[in-house]
């Protein structure tokens, strides 16, 4: 007993120092000096989204941005590489232009989707139809025939281009509850409809494709001004195009009233047939623990909306920010710190399950994994992540960070595991401890979340820093912690949906070989 109680005086007076030791750190205050003082955020934004732009799996602009940010990365003298996990289908995005062309001569907003096939040179020029009412399939499929040489729209009327915020402010009480009772009696008879169709969003174009329409347009309005996602076409021959909701609704109320509007669609792209997906990993070797890791995690590949600037490009800034602050001030890490910019998160965490599957080694050797993904506005939320003792350290690592910074931050102990959502639940699955700085919102989900406006311009550089700031001080602090991070698991609560108890997650699989035919 004797024996076990000095042991743990030892372990406190050693937490003791180590967190002492933090206040006067020349090694956190030469993070802040370099950060503050020195900062690269604003060049690397620029060159990554104004020059590179949108980072899509599987085209030039994702091959182009692994390649720039190894050769950041050895000029800052930090080791890296770009490391393949597989294949998917390879797509450069070429000029995209929409014009309406009758009853009246209009320019269009608005763009083809990723990996939408192109049209003939000279563009194509068809008059437009909207999907019917109907009872039932059969009913539809009668339909179906009379949609060759014609463009479709696919996407629902929305019967006001203001967002809700816009409502409150504004209008009457009455008026609100008016327009929203609308909007919802219009949702339940498109979704009835298409149930009634036979199809949902995802067959329906295939089937429009197969019945002889020249291309599909569509409209996914994200409830915020002048702002569309935009995802990926389904279609192999024909274009699939995405207008911005002014002007889907223009189109679609003159094709209602009977003055068939046609519009001339040029989607210039090409299939570049297989392309090899990477991570770019960079390493600081540890001097003393090197075959345990702290990992600084952030997707790498965007929707190409926009040019990926808060999704994910401001976590890749944090990430390599991060990263070169530390070279300068500790050089000579305990254990090595990894950085890991991975492909394919958007179509299901593909880099990083990759990596966690082909690297086990690793994954075993981690100390803890920090991920940022959420948008540009400085960190706000960290989850223990359902590892019972993730407050011992955690908590000791988040007091060297300025109290500017943590005051900031709200902690939940010891949280639960993702299912997904971001990179750290590949992470996660297997067990090994890793963490989500989850930001402030800056209206990310409406304004720049895979949309056409997530853009150079919504950076917010002064929370940026301070998510470089934290994530930097978070990698020293966990690289130089005496013990190795604990991996127990808490015992997770209840289900609301199943009312059984949730299980931890298990690793799954990445799609290697994305977009391309089975043979």
């Amino acid at each position: 007993m004797l024996r076990k109680t000095s042991l743990l005086i030892a372990l406190l007076l050693a937490n003791s120092v180590f967190l002492l030791a933090q206040e006067q750190d020349p090694v956190i205050q030469a993070i802040l000096k370099e950060a503050n003082e020195n900062s690269q955020l604003e060049t690397l934004g620029h060159e990554l989204m104004d020059g590179i732009g949108p980072r899509l799996v599987g085209t030039p602009q994702m091959k182009k941005a692994h390649d720039w940010a190894v050769a950041k990365y050895a000029g800052w003298g930090i080791s890296a590489k770009n490391e393949q996990w597989g294949e998917w289908k390879g797509w450069e995005r070429g000029i995209s232009h929409i014009d309406m062309v009758y009853p009246r001569v209009q320019s269009l907003q608005g763009t083809q989707l990723a990996w939408s096939p192109a049209t003939p040179k000279k563009g194509t020029t068809a008059e437009l139809v909207v999907l019917p009412m109907v009872k039932d399939s059969m009913e539809f499929v009668k339909w179906l025939s009379t949609v060759k040489g014609k463009m479709v729209m696919v996407s629902k009327l929305e019967p006001t281009g203001r967002p809700d915020y816009n409502w409150e402010e504004f209008a009457t009480e009455k008026s609100f509850e008016k327009m929203k009772k609308e909007r919802d009696e219009m949702d339940k008879a498109w979704n009835a409809n298409m149930k009634n169709m036979g199809y949902n969003s995802r067959t329906l174009p295939e089937a429009l494709e197969a019945a002889g329409a020249v291309g599909i347009v569509a409209s996914y309005w994200s409830k915020g001004f002048g702002v569309n996602k935009i995802f990926s076409a389904r279609t192999k021959k024909i274009p699939t195009v995405d207008l911005e909701l002014e002007d889907y609704g223009m189109l679609y109320r003159l094709v209602e009233s009977g003055q068939k509007p046609q519009i001339h669609v040029v989607a210039e792209s090409k299939d570049l047939g297989v392309s090899p997906t990477f991570n770019t990993i960079a390493e600081i070797k540890g001097s003393e623990k090197p075959d345990e890791y702290v990992i600084l995690s952030a997707h790498f590949d965007s929707w190409d909306g926009g040019t990926g600037a808060t999704d994910n490009g401001t976590g890749t800034l944090v990430m390599m920010e991060a990263m070169r602050i530390l070279k300068k001030a500790y050089p000579n890490p305990k254990r090595t710190i990894m950085v890991g910019h991975w492909g394919s998160e958007e179509q299901g965490l593909n880099g990083s399950r990759a990596f966690v599957e082909d690297h086990p080694d690793i994954v075993a050797g981690v100390q803890a994994v920090f991920n940022q993904d959420n948008g540009t506005g400085r960190v706000v939320r960290i989850s223990g992540g359902g590892f019972l003792n993730s407050y011992d350290y955690l908590g000791k690592w988040l007091h060297a960070v300025p109290k500017e910074i943590t005051d900031e931050i709200e902690t939940t102990f010891p949280g639960t595991p993702a299912r997904g959502g971001s990179d750290y639940a590949s992470f996660q699955a297997a067990g090994a401890p890793a963490f989500s700085l989850s930001s402030l919102n800056w209206s990310y989900w409406n304004y720049t979340w895979h949309t056409n406006r997530d853009t150079y311009d919504k950076i917010i550089f002064d929370d940026v820093r301070n998510n470089a700031i934290l994530t930097a001080i978070l990698a020293y602090m966990a690289s130089e912690y005496p013990e190795k991070t604990d991996r127990e698991k808490a015992v997770l609560p209840i289900s609301d949906r199943t009312g059984e108890q949730l299980e931890w997650p298990t690793p799954r699989s990445p799609e290697r070989k994305g977009g391309l035919e089975e043979n």
